[in-house]
């Protein structure tokens, strides 16, 4: 069963590594095998390399002026279900964009073992 203090430490560094285009810090709240499910209807990463590469993609590459806040987090077991608002300009679209997620997130110990995320977004 994950802990209050262990989810609050992960969502940090997620949130924290979003805002600063950290593809590096992302992975410090995976486990090396992790599965991260960004598209629920799409294949999802899986493994430190591919969830960096996904990162450096979509978050170093596309976004910047990132807002980030956590709206809601429960927890039962091991699984954390995650809701936030966040924003960030897109530079392929030339778009600020506002997203609303909940992420359904498996812990193992205090690392993220898998994540899926579903989101609705806009331009803004």
């Amino acid at each position: 069963m994950v802990d209050i203090d262990t989810v609050d430490r992960v969502l940090k560094v997620y949130r924290d590594a979003w805002v600063n285009r950290d593809s590096d810090k992302i992975l410090t709240a995976f486990t090396k095998d992790a599965v991260y499910h960004e598209r629920i209807l799409q294949e999802p990463f899986v493994g430190h390399k591919e969830i960096k590469k996904y990162w450096q993609n979509k978050v170093v590459e596309e976004q910047s002026d990132i807002k980030f806040k956590l709206l809601n987090v429960y927890i039962s077991g091991d699984v954390v279900t995650a809701e936030w608002d966040a924003s960030f300009f897109n530079k392929k679209k030339n778009k600020r964009i506002h997203i609303t997620e909940v992420a359904i997130i498996q812990f193992e110990e205090d690392k993220i073992k898998s994540i899926r995320e579903y989101w609705h977004s806009e331009e803004v």
